[in-house]
């Protein structure tokens, strides 16, 4: 399951309780792990209006460290690695508990933007520091899709280290499956073992939600599209595709060997979308051990 960590102007007793709240949300869902997201601004890299407001949120490590002791299963912490000063990020590595934290490291979402620490740095800090984190790395279909080079950029990000990959979300289910069954052929001709692929799921359900999924890069087949725009119950409808795309991609992995598992996420705030993605996350679960 992944989860945006709260505003960075909340109380620390509205921390504990957003916490509390999701830790009570989680129990029972027989997940394997969290992943805490890092939101930064990325007006950078979409001039268009962001439809739902930047906020700040809570660093991830810290709200993981002091409101989510309580959760005993992995954690994959992400770190837009721009927004720490290297002295910050160094101390982090220092102290994290490489038995419980697994780690994504992201770089500034544009060459233009000015940051505090550039990704290879924290890279180097890392192998440095703390050679025993496990990094993953990012998978986008649609850098795929338009450059034709995503499967090679996951092999060399593999060669330097990383041990998995996290989608961004995925509704183009087709491209997702070419992208893996390159990257996954890459590896059998280089004689390397495929990392795992973690698909990131999320529900839609509003007009204001699939705008957002937009704004953040992600491809909404034209057809999907034109569907929840005139659906009079979108949640139900992109809940629907999402296990489909969840059932899609498992027979394929499977039918392959490539090794896989499933994050679902909520874009939104609204509760019935929270809900519904906890809800999704279930039955994911459920088809795993069933299919």
């Amino acid at each position: 399951m992944g989860l945006t960590p709260p505003r960075r102007s909340v109380s620390p007793t509205e921390a504990a309780r957003i916490a509390d709240v999701t830790l009570a949300r989680l129990d029972g869902l027989g997940l394997d792990g969290l992943i805490l997201y890092d939101i930064d601004d990325e007006s950078d890299r979409n001039p268009e209006q962001r439809p739902f407001p930047y906020l700040p949120t809570m660093d991830p490590a810290v709200f993981h460290a002091e409101y989510l002791s309580a959760w005993r299963e992995p954690v994959v912490i992400y770190r837009c690695v721009g927004k720490y000063p290297e002295a910050d990020l160094s101390g982090w590595l220092r102290t994290v508990d490489t038995d419980r934290v697994l780690s994504v490291f992201v770089g500034s979402s544009s060459s233009a933007k000015p940051v505090h620490t550039r990704l290879n740095r924290a890279l180097t800090l890392r192998d440095q520091l703390r050679p025993d984190l496990a990094l993953g790395a990012v998978a986008i279909t649609e850098r795929y899709t338009a450059r034709g080079d995503e499967h090679l950029r996951m092999a060399t990000k593999q060669d330097s280290g990383c041990s998995f990959f996290v989608s961004q979300i995925i509704y183009n289910v087709d491209a997702t499956k070419s992208l893996v069954s390159d990257y996954f052929y890459s590896c059998v001709e280089r004689g390397a073992q495929p990392r795992p692929v973690i698909f990131t799921l999320s529900v839609c359900g509003s007009l204001k939600t699939l705008t957002f999924l937009k704004w953040l890069g992600v491809d909404v087949p034209r057809w999907l599209e034109n569907s929840l725009q005139r659906s009079p119950d979108p949640l139900t409808d992109s809940y629907q595709q999402c296990l489909a795309n969840a059932r899609e991609l498992i027979g394929f992995c499977r039918s392959i060997g490539m090794p896989f598992g499933f994050n679902v996420e909520s874009v939104s705030i609204r509760k019935v979308e929270i809900d519904a993605s906890v809800l999704l996350a279930k039955e994911i679960g459920a088809l795993l051990h069933r299919l």
